[in-house]
């Protein structure tokens, strides 16, 4: 994995288009992560990524030490990663406010600078 510079998202995303865009704020946080590990774990093992979502376990196979608060975090955006075959899963996340997609967002980038140092 190429070491880049800091990593910035989007943050204007959250304000636009109510919950149902901010729900996908959420869904492409989880997707840079689970990309991000996936690229590192196929880069140490070359071979393919497993087909996981759980950021938590594929940190695990790529032998990564997370510390606990990246940790907590990598759960929280696991629970976004959404199966587009299983729309009624979308109900049981709930309203997602702007606080906590930039919350969310934030959290990512610092995932994303971790893992780009590891």
């Amino acid at each position: 994995m190429g070491r880049a510079g800091p990593v910035r998202l989007g943050h204007g995303a959250c304000d636009a288009g109510g919950g149902g865009r901010r729900l996908y704020v959420l869904f492409c946080c989880q997707q840079a992560v689970e990309k991000s590990l996936k690229g590192l774990l196929a880069e140490r093992s070359q071979e393919h990524p497993p087909r996981i979502h759980n950021l938590v376990r594929l940190a695990e196979r790529a032998d990564l030490a997370l510390p606990p608060a990246l940790e907590q975090r990598m759960r929280m955006l696991s629970n976004y990663y959404i199966e587009s075959r299983y729309p009624e899963e979308l109900v049981s996340l709930g309203q997602i406010d702007h606080a906590l997609a930039e919350e969310m967002l934030r959290h990512t980038e610092e995932i994303l600078e971790w893992l780009a140092s590891h």
